[in-house]
């Protein structure tokens, strides 16, 4: 349905060469940029903010990918849409979800929505009628370089199954432990989006790692 779109998690490259590093991803063959903003509250872990990401896109070519995990995207979201593409809340997220969504519409963004491992896929049901983008974590969000878990992949083909079922034309993304290997996994699973961390900015060749992800 979708061609198969690699995201490099900015999380993992080398903040102190920032412009560089987003450069290299580009020159590697991203497709977009993912960046992970997290406030110590949804998720265990403090990331970076608007300013960081507002850093990515002044040399980005490429999209911004922004990931919200944080408790209030409702209040946050005009400091980010104002320079990405697509922005992604939690559902666990302690906002009002579909008028938070409508707000990224609204801002000229595709709007994404997401849910924790231990969450049930049935949260996001109502909303997905209303969303670009469903993001899969596969790993516990807050920190990077987990395991990937293969569990997950029974909500990817649980929003696979909804999409066709529903004549819907949203993305399916994994975000998580994804390299060779489980973006195969993935993409079998049925996701076409696959955000990539150590195993594209640590990677010998971001080239050649990125090529094998994206299958």
């Amino acid at each position: 349905m979708h061609s198969v779109v690699i995201a490099p998690s900015a999380l993992a490259c080398d903040f102190g060469r920032l412009h560089e590093e987003v450069r290299r991803a580009e020159a590697a063959g991203a497709d977009w940029h993912h960046l992970d903003v997290m406030d110590g509250h949804l998720v265990d872990n403090i990331s970076f903010g608007p300013a960081f990401c507002a850093a990515v896109a002044k040399v980005a070519t490429k999209p911004l990918d922004v990931h919200l995990m944080i408790d209030r995207p409702d209040h946050y979201l005009p400091r980010f849409t104002k320079f990405s593409a697509n922005v992604t809340i939690h559902v666990e997220s302690p906002c009002d979800i579909a008028g938070t969504l409508a707000a990224i519409r609204a801002a000229g963004c595709t709007c994404g929505i997401t849910l924790k491992p231990g969450t049930p896929f049935a949260s996001i049901e109502p909303h997905l009628a209303e969303v670009d983008l469903v993001l899969v974590m596969t790993v516990e969000p807050g920190f990077g370089g987990q395991s990937f878990m293969p569990e997950m992949m029974e909500k990817v083909r649980a929003a696979a199954d909804h999409r066709s079922r529903h004549g819907l034309g949203y993305r399916i993304e994994v975000d998580g432990g994804i390299n060779t290997d489980t973006a195969r996994i993935s993409r079998e699973a049925g996701a076409d989006t696959l955000v990539a961390g150590n195993s594209a900015f640590g990677a010998p060749d971001m080239a050649a790692a990125i090529r094998s992800m994206r299958g």
